[in-house]
C-alpha cells in the first residue's frame, strides 16, 4: 500500500499505466473522425451540406480531454484508492491486534471496531496473517491464533465489549504460550484509555512479542471515557448517587436517568463536573412511591455498564410504623423505646409514627391510624394488652403480607399468652445480672446459616442482662435467628400467611441489653427491612442458598438474559461478590427477590493511560477512517463513458435535428441511457413499475431511512424473514421492498418495518396523514428503535422515537402481554428477541367500551431488539450478523416471533377466536 497524506492506494503498481496518457493522446489526435453520413437522393444531400470548404482531420481538443479524463479516473480506480487511511494499515509482517473490550471502551466501540477493520483490511491487501485478542476476562479463553484476514474479521466482529474491568495480565500470559509465524510482528494496540495498573508491563509484553516488528498504541481522549455511577446511598430527600470521572482539564455535564423495570422514565437530574474534578454527587429528589419504583439509574448517552445502576429491594426506602407501649418522655429521649429504633431505621426508611396520645381525636386507635396507609414493617415496642379490633387488624395485615416486629418488656412480660407473638412465653422472664443473681450477662452466639442474619460480625461487647423466655415445647415450630451463648433464643419468628411476626427477647431501648447501643443493631434491622422487602434469604431460599442469575448486563449497559456461562452467587458469597465472567453485574436470584450486582464502585481504577517508552502512541480515533474511493470512482468512469457515447452521436450526426434518427442510433442512445441503471438504485425498486411490482404478489416491506447501511441490513432481515415464511406457512410472499414514506403508495403491504435512527426526523404533514390512513384499513406498522431500551414513548426518552411519531395519531399502548394472540398466531412465544434480548414490545392496549377496530388486530407496535438484524441473510443464506446472547437458539426465536407477527397481520385475532370453537360445535349439534 502507497501511502500519501489524506489517501492512499491499494494497488500502487496500477499508477504505472498512467504513462501512457502521451500514447492516448497521441492516438487519439491523430485518429479522425468517423465521416459524417449524408441519406440520399441528391436533394437532401444538397439541403445537408455544409458551406465550409474544409474538413476536420483531427479530433476535436473537448473530445480529446473527455477521453482522457475518461481513462485517468479508470485507472485510479484500478489501483483503489482510500480516503483518510487508519494509521499503520500499510502490513510488511503478521499482525497482533489487541482490543480493550472492557466497560470503558464501549461508548465509542463503533469506532474503535472501524479502526481495526481497516488494519485487518490493510493486512488483506498484503497476504499477511492476522490475530486478534481482547483484555477482558473471559469465563473459557480461547486460543489466540494467526488466522487468514477474513477470518480474523469475523473473529474481530463477534467481539463485544464485557461489563468488566481489562485483565491485561492474563491475556499477556496467553500471548506468551499462542503460537505464532515466525520472524518479526506488528502489534497494534486500540486501549481504552485507563492504566488499570498494568498498561506499563502490557506494552513491554507487546515489545517482546513484536522481535523487531511495530507496536503502536491507538487510545481515546479522556474525555471520552465514560462516567462510573456508583450504588445510591438512601437520603431523607431522595437517593444520592457519586459520578466518578478521570481528571480532565475541562468542565463536563451531564443528566441521569431514573427508570422503572418496564423501562418507563420515573425521574432525571442534572450533574457538572468542574474542572479538574474527578467526583461530584448528585440527587435524585423523589416522592417515596416513584423512588420505590426505580429499576435502575444511568447516565444519559453513556452507554458502558460502569455507568448503570441497577437497584434491587435493598434500595426501597419503605414505610414503617413504631408504637410503643410507654409514654414519650421528652426530657429524657435516651429512655424512650422508641428513641434507638427511630435513629437505627431513619436512614433506611420512612417512619410513621401516631400522635403522642393513645388515641386521637375522632377516636382512631394508633395502629388503625398506621395502617390506614400502606405500611412495609409494623414494630412494637414493649406492647402488652391490645384491643381485639387492634388484633384482628394487624392479623389480617400480616395476613395480607405484612411484617409485625415486636420487643420485649415489662408489659408484654405481664401477658400470659398472645397471637401476635411467634412463640409461647414463659412467664416471669430470664435476669442475668443484678443483686439476686448469680450468672453474668451473656454474649450472642455465632449466627447460624440459615439465620437472616448470616454473615453479620459479631462484636465482642454486645451482652444480654435481661430477656423473656420462649416456651421450649414451642421452639420446633419457629425459627430462631439469633442465640444467646447458652443457647437460649433471643430473636424468634413464624410464618404466619404471606406475611410473618419476629420477636426480639430484648427491649427496644438499653434496660435489658446495650444491643441498642451497637452497629450490630442497625445492622440486624437492616436484614428485618430487607426480608420485609422481599429480598431473598437463605432460609427463604429453595435452591440451597444459590441466587441464580435472572438477568445481567452488557458492555453497553443493556439487560438481558444471562448466557451459558454465568453462574449462580452463593449467599454466603454475596457480601463479597464482585463482577467476573461467571458472575457479570445484574440481578441474581427469584423472581420478586432478586438481588443487584453493580460495576460501579469507587473502587474502579480510573487513572488515564500514562506515557508508554518504546512504543508509538496516538490519542484520538478521527472523524473517519478508511473510506475507499474505488466504487466512487467508477461510477465517475461511467459518467464519461456515457458523456463520451452521447459526443460520439453528436459528431456522427445522429443528434442532429436534420433527419429522422434510425433504429441503430435510438437503441445505442437507449442503452446508454440505461447502462447506469444497471449499477445504481435500490434492489428492491429494480422493476419500472413500483405499484405493478407491489401489486403482483404480496410482499414484506420496510421504510427506507436514507442510511445505506440500515436500509441493507432492513432489505436482508426481510430477505431472511421472506425464506422462513416460504419454508414454513402456506404463504409465498415475493422479495421485500423499500417504502418512502413521503411519496410511494402503502396500501399495498400488509406490514412495514420501521427502523427508527438517531437522526430520524418529523414526519412531513402529508406524511403523517398517509400513514394513520394506512394503519386505520387495517395496515400495521412495527418501529423498531434497534437498541434494546424499552421503548419510552410517552416520557422524554427515546427522542428519535418521539420525533417519528410526533404527527401521528398514536393509540393508547401497553407491552405486549402474555395472552397476546401475537403469542400464539403460529407457534407459541413468550419473549420477542431480535439481534438483542431484553427490550419491550409494545402494542396497542384494548379500550373498554369501544368498538374495536382492524379486527381488534394492533395498528402498530414498539420494540428495540433490532428484529431485522436477527434475521438479516446474504443471497446465499448465510446470516449476516452475531446475535447476543444467546447465539443460533436465539435467533431461531427471533425467526418465530417474525413468523407470528406476519401471520397477525395477515390473520388477525383468527387466533384468538378459536376459543369459542367448542362452543360452537355444541350449538351446531344442538
Amino acid at each position: 500500500m502507497l501511502e500519501l497524506g489524506l489517501i492512499a492506494f491499494g494497488e500502487p503498481l496500477v499508477l504505472i499505466a498512467l504513462l501512457v496518457l502521451p500514447a492516448v493522446w497521441w492516438l487519439l489526435r491523430v485518429t479522425p473522425p468517423a465521416p459524417r453520413r449524408i441519406a440520399f437522393p441528391p436533394i437532401r444531400l444538397l439541403f445537408g451540406l455544409r458551406q465550409d470548404e474544409e474538413t476536420a482531420s483531427r479530433i476535436p481538443l473537448w473530445l480529446l480531454l473527455l477521453r482522457l479524463a475518461l481513462v485517468t479516473v479508470l485507472i485510479l480506480a484500478l489501483a483503489d484508492p482510500i480516503w483518510r487511511p487508519a494509521d499503520g494499515t500499510a502490513r510488511s509482517h503478521p499482525l497482533l491486534i489487541v482490543m480493550d473490550n472492557g466497560w470503558a471502551a464501549a461508548p465509542d466501540w463503533d469506532t474503535r471496531r472501524a479502526q481495526a477493520e481497516a488494519l485487518i483490511d490493510g493486512a488483506a491487501r498484503a497476504g499477511e496473517l492476522v490475530a486478534v485478542a481482547a483484555t477482558a476476562p473471559e469465563a473459557r479463553p480461547g486460543t489466540i491464533r494467526f488466522l487468514p484476514a477474513g477470518e480474523a474479521l469475523s473473529r474481530l466482529r463477534a467481539l463485544t465489549p464485557a461489563p468488566l474491568t481489562p485483565d491485561r495480565s492474563a491475556l499477556a500470559a496467553r500471548l506468551a504460550q499462542m503460537e505464532r509465524p515466525e520472524g518479526a510482528l506488528d502489534a497494534v494496540w486500540i486501549a481504552d484509555g485507563l492504566d488499570h495498573g498494568s498498561a506499563a508491563a502490557f506494552a513491554e509484553t507487546l515489545q517482546d512479542l513484536s522481535k523487531g516488528g511495530s507496536v503502536r498504541v491507538l487510545t481515546n481522549l479522556p474525555v471520552t471515557i465514560p462516567p462510573v455511577l456508583t450504588p445510591p446511598e438512601p437520603g431523607r430527600s431522595g437517593l444520592e448517587l457519586t459520578i466518578y470521572h478521570p481528571e480532565v482539564m475541562e468542565t463536563r455535564d451531564g443528566r441521569i436517568e431514573a427508570r422503572g423495570e418496564d423501562g418507563r422514565l420515573i425521574g432525571q437530574a442534572d450533574w457538572q463536573l468542574p474542572r479538574a474534578a474527578t467526583a461530584t454527587r448528585v440527587t435524585l429528589d423523589l416522592p417515596l412511591d416513584l423512588r420505590n419504583a426505580v429499576h435502575r439509574i444511568e447516565v444519559t448517552g453513556a452507554r458502558s455498564a460502569a455507568s448503570t445502576v441497577l437497584l434491587d429491594e435493598r434500595w426501597r426506602r419503605r414505610a414503617v410504623g413504631l408504637v410503643s407501649g410507654a409514654p414519650f418522655e421528652a426530657d429524657q429521649p435516651l429512655l424512650s423505646d422508641l428513641y434507638y429504633l427511630e435513629r437505627a431505621l431513619a436512614p433506611f426508611a420512612e417512619i410513621r409514627k401516631p400522635g403522642a396520645a393513645g388515641r386521637a381525636e375522632d377516636g382512631v386507635s394508633q395502629i388503625e391510624s398506621l395502617l390506614t396507609n400502606p405500611l412495609s414493617v409494623l414494630f412494637l415496642a414493649d406492647i402488652g394488652t391490645l384491643s381485639d379490633s387492634d388484633t384482628q387488624r394487624i392479623q389480617a395485615w400480616v395476613e395480607d403480607g405484612g411484617t409485625l416486629v415486636r420487643f420485649a418488656g415489662p408489659r408484654l412480660t405481664a401477658q400470659e399468652a398472645n397471637d401476635l407473638l411467634p412463640v409461647a412465653l414463659r412467664q416471669g422472664g430470664r435476669t442475668l445480672d443484678g443483686a439476686l443473681s448469680w450468672t453474668e450477662p451473656q454474649r450472642l452466639a455465632p449466627f447460624e446459616e440459615a439465620s437472616p442474619f448470616a454473615g453479620i460480625e459479631l462484636p465482642g461487647d454486645v451482652t444480654v442482662s435481661r430477656q423473656v423466655l420462649a416456651d421450649p415445647r414451642d421452639l420446633s415450630f419457629v425459627q430462631t435467628w439469633a442465640r444467646l451463648e447458652d443457647g437460649t433464643p433471643l430473636v424468634t419468628a413464624a410464618e404466619r400467611g404471606e406475611g410473618r411476626i419476629i420477636l426480639f427477647h430484648v427491649t427496644a431501648n438499653t434496660d435489658w441489653s446495650n444491643l441498642p447501643l451497637s452497629g450490630l443493631f442497625v445492622s440486624m434491622l437492616q436484614r428485618v427491612l430487607d426480608l420485609a422487602q422481599g429480598v431473598a434469604t437463605q432460609n427463604a431460599s429453595g435452591d440451597g442458598g444459590l441466587l441464580p442469575p435472572r438477568r445481567v448486563l452488557d458492555g453497553f449497559g443493556r439487560l438481558g438474559a444471562p448466557p451459558p456461562q454465568v453462574k449462580p452467587i452463593s449467599l454466603r458469597e454475596w457480601t463479597n461478590a464482585a463482577p467476573s465472567p461467571e458472575h457479570p453485574p445484574g440481578f441474581y436470584g427469584k423472581e420478586g427477590a432478586a438481588r443487584a450486582l453493580n460495576l460501579g464502585s469507587e473502587k474502579l481504577d480510573l487513572t488515564p493511560l500514562p506515557a508508554l517508552g518504546g512504543v508509538e502512541m496516538k490519542t484520538g480515533f478521527g472523524e473517519a477512517v478508511h473510506r475507499s474511493l474505488k466504487p466512487a470512482l467508477l461510477v465517475a468512469a461511467l459518467l464519461l463513458l456515457l458523456a463520451d457515447g452521447l459526443a460520439a452521436l453528436y459528431l456522427t450526426g445522429r443528434l442532429t435535428s436534420g433527419g429522422e434518427r434510425t433504429k441503430e442510433t435510438a437503441a445505442a442512445l437507449a442503452a446508454l441511457i440505461a447502462l447506469p441503471l444497471l449499477f445504481t438504485g435500490d434492489p428492491a425498486d429494480a422493476d419500472d413499475s413500483f405499484a405493478l411490482r407491489a401489486a403482483q404478489e404480496t410482499h414484506l416491506a420496510y421504510v427506507k431511512t436514507g442510511d445505506s447501511e440500515i436500509d441493507r441490513i432492513s432489505h436482508a432481515g426481510l430477505r431472511g424473514l421472506t425464506r422462513k415464511l416460504q419454508e414454513r406457512t402456506a404463504l409465498e410472499p415475493g422479495d421485500p421492498m423499500g417504502v418512502d414514506v413521503e411519496s410511494d403508495e402503502l396500501a399495498f403491504f400488509p406490514l412495514l418495518y420501521w427502523p427508527v435512527t438517531e437522526n430520524a426526523q418529523p414526519l412531513s404533514d402529508a406524511a403523517a396523514a398517509k400513514i394513520s390512513t394506512y394503519m386505520q384499513n387495517g395496515g400495521m406498522v412495527l418501529f423498531d428503535t434497534r437498541d434494546q431500551i424499552s421503548a419510552d414513548f410517552s416520557g422524554g426518552g427515546n427522542e428519535p422515537l418521539r420525533r417519528v411519531l410526533g404527527k401521528l395519531d398514536v393509540p393508547p399502548l401497553e407491552p405486549v402481554p402474555r395472552d397476546h394472540v401475537l403469542t400464539k398466531s403460529f407457534y407459541l412465544l413468550q419473549s420477542f428477541p431480535g439481534r438483542w434480548e431484553g427490550g419491550q414490545l409494545w402494542a396497542q392496549a384494548p379500550q373498554r367500551g369501544r368498538v374495536q377496530t382492524n379486527d381488534g388486530v394492533s395498528a402498530i407496535l414498539i420494540g428495540s431488539n433490532d428484529f431485522a438484524g436477527a434475521w438479516a441473510v446474504d443471497e446465499s443464506g448465510r446470516a449476516l450478523l452475531p446475535v447476543t446472547p444467546g447465539g443460533e437458539r436465539q435467533r431461531e426465536f427471533a425467526y418465530r416471533f417474525g413468523v407470528n407477527l406476519v401471520m397477525y397481520a395477515l390473520t388477525g385475532n383468527y387466533k384468538a377466536d378459536q376459543v369459542h370453537v367448542p362452543a360452537l360445535l355444541e350449538r351446531l349439534g344442538q
